[in-house]
């Protein structure tokens, strides 16, 4: 009777698996499977299944890779392998790490344990079922010393943002490798052209020089597409790091030149979605480990579901739990053993890397409770760390809901500290792209992007750029392509409030190479120094000298902000404290334009008129009316 019994469940998860390998089939842009073929799936699946029962248990992965002493997160281990249901768990030595209780999955092949942690060392964990078992070693190390209390990025810090597969190219050896789908193909605009942790390396020094204090590489994990791979947003294994990049041990060495370098360092994670070639697709831990629907659906990116009160239950489902792409299913945060698995995951490559903080990919597609528990579990165990949001939506009042502590009025709370500042970043684009004549074009944009500054819980927490990795390059976007106008772009990022983000490439004036071919176009190699035009160094050398500036300068990091509006196409804005001002004009027009230092005075009042041209260096007296020229700006420091 109890075998017969033990049949029935088996079946059962079976019909499971015969459903989610019709689901499966939608990877491959089906989205409906023959009848017969699901019976030949079913009866299959009763052959294997029938050999597991009487199989050894096998471990194959265990996850996380290993522990330390002293962290907040409880550890739960993800076992996986063959017939690991029900096993009976035992660990020696058995004094350090001690098992506080087990569940099995709907699946057979896993098995999670929560483990107290005593002390550092090395365990084997051994599962038995009857007289069979397997065994495995797991390491508890020591924690390092500080990790708790780590420093992290803020608006003192610049972000420099790479396009890992579209960097550099540091090591042509592991473009292609027999392990992985894909090879390497630079001629092949949408293939991978061989960027790569050494690349990165290489470039450190480059990074220092153009005023960054920080580095954010788009994702490095395993990405084992059969095409479009390179950009690494489709995880195929959360715990390794893509051969064609490097090696765990090798992102960890570059983390620490980074920082012998004076450079923090951001991992790009997404625990929005996988890939679709990621291990467990061929056998879930949970049915609804994965968010499913009947026919294959994409999400309706309607953020807005999330607090629009005349929002439907549908729409917001089909924001937070479709599929971003075909190559990439929805994760389900809901399941709180993979809500779990997330929190531990982010936390291992923190301490194990040592990071100084992290970038979440398209944030308000994560179901909106998990998201936040998953944010506070982080911070939990860093309370110092910094994690910006892609949220790429406008106006700011969208924006603004989703950092942390905002003022929303259902009384949400997302953890996240820093969001993605998308409306600013497409005002300057706006008012950059033509001569910015009408009343409300042109800099008026920039001022009123800023004026939505009281919708923020905190607006020195909101990442500041022009361009990324998903937007055509600022010389792209600027009218006829004009280096001033990058300048002026370049300018307004390094000297708002927020923390400053530049794009690879933009720092050369870089254009995409073609841009009807979407993000592949955009995503180029950093071209070495020695094949750029004269116009292109020019922008290089002012770049460093701005951003260089900034990199010193705590008002700029600190300093309130006072604009003024002004309907001819210019801007004018200070930062200040008690000590000091930074004056910023910008005459995006194409005429000279007198300042009009007059308006200034309830601010100006308050400093000494005379102070320093930052990118000249020559004395600046702003008590007369001064003249600038067509697409230039300036930058005065002054003092009490």
């Amino acid at each position: 009777m109890q075998n017969s019994k033990k049949f029935v469940i088996d079946i059962a998860y079976i019909r499971k698996n015969a459903y989610l390998c019709s689901i499966n089939e939608q990877l491959n842009y089906s989205y409906a499977m023959k009848n017969h073929l699901l019976f030949l799936i079913f009866g299959t699946l009763c052959i294997m299944n029938s050999a597991l029962l009487s199989a050894s248990p096998k471990i194959q992965r265990v996850e996380p890779l290993s522990w330390w002493t002293e962290m907040n997160c409880p550890l739960t281990l993800m076992l996986q392998g063959q017939g690991l249901a029900d096993a009976q768990v035992s660990i020696k030595p058995s004094d350090g790490l001690i098992v506080k209780s087990q569940h099995n999955a709907e699946s057979p092949n896993y098995l999670f344990i929560d483990l107290d942690v005593q002390k550092a060392g090395t365990y084997i964990i051994t599962l038995k079922k009857g007289n069979k078992k397997t065994s495995v070693k797991y390491t508890i190390n020591t924690r390092r010393e500080g990790s708790r209390d780590r420093s992290s990025f803020s608006n003192a810090d610049v972000i420099y943002l790479i396009m890992s597969d579209r960097f550099v190219d540091g090591d042509e050896t592991n473009n292609t490798l027999q392990q992985c789908a894909e090879p390497a193909n630079k001629e092949y605009i949408h293939g991978r052209w061989g960027g790569d942790i050494q690349g990165i390396i290489n470039s450190l020094d480059h990074i220092v020089e153009t005023g960054a204090t920080a580095i954010w590489p788009t994702p490095l994990l395993c990405d084992n597409e059969a095409k479009w791979s390179y950009h690494g947003y489709a995880c195929s294994d959360y715990y390794h790091i893509d051969p064609r990049f490097g090696t765990n041990e090798m992102y960890r060495d570059m983390v620490a030149k980074a920082h012998e370098k004076g450079l923090k360092f951001l991992m790009d994670m997404v625990p929005n979605h996988c890939g679709s070639t990621h291990w467990w697709m061929n056998d879930y831990p949970f049915a609804d480990w994965i968010n499913t629907f009947p026919d294959f659906t994409t999400t309706n990116n309607v953020f807005s579901a999330n607090y629009d009160i005349n929002a439907s239950q549908y729409d917001r489902e089909l924001n937070n739990s479709a599929w971003f792409d075909h190559s990439m299913p929805d994760m389900n945060m809901r399941n709180p053993d993979l809500l779990q698995y997330f929190k531990q995951w982010a936390i291992w490559w923190i301490e194990y890397a040592n990071l100084d903080g992290l970038r979440v990919d398209t944030y308000p597609y994560i179901e909106r409770g998990p998201g936040a528990e998953w944010c506070q579990a982080i911070l939990a165990e860093y309370p110092n760390l910094n994690i910006v949001g892609e949220t790429w939506t406008q106006p700011a009042a969208k924006v603004a809901y989703w950092q942390a502590d905002a003022h929303n009025y259902d009384g949400f709370n997302s953890h996240l500290p820093a969001v993605m500042d998308f409306p600013t970043a497409e005002a300057i684009r706006q008012a950059l792209e033509n001569d910015g004549s009408g009343w409300n074009n042109g800099m008026m944009k920039v001022y009123d992007a800023l004026a939505q500054d009281y919708l923020y819980a905190n607006p020195y927490q909101l990442l500041l750029f022009v361009g990324n990795h998903d937007m055509d390059h600022i010389t792209d976007v600027v009218k006829d392509n004009d280096y001033r106008r990058v300048k002026l772009a370049l300018t307004m990022v390094a000297t708002m409030r927020g923390i400053p983000q530049i794009f690879a490439g933009d720092e050369y004036g870089v254009r995409s190479l073609d841009i009807t071919m979407g993000h592949s176009g955009l995503r180029r190699p950093l071209p070495d120094y020695e094949t750029l035009t004269e116009e292109q160094k020019d922008l290089f050398a002012f770049h460093t000298k701005l951003f260089g500036f900034r990199k010193t300068e705590p008002i700029i990091w600190n300093g309130k902000t006072m604009h003024f509006a002004g309907r001819d196409n210019t801007y004018a804005y200070f930062r200040y404290t008690e000590e000091g001002a930074i004056f910023v004009f910008i005459n995006a027009s194409e005429q000279e334009k007198i300042i009009p230092v007059s308006h200034y005075t309830e601010i100006l009042s308050k400093y000494n008129p005379i102070g320093t041209n930052v990118l000249t260096g020559e004395q600046v007296d702003l008590s007369p009316s001064l003249s600038i020229s067509p697409l230039t700006p300036l930058i005065v420091k002054l003092k009490k």
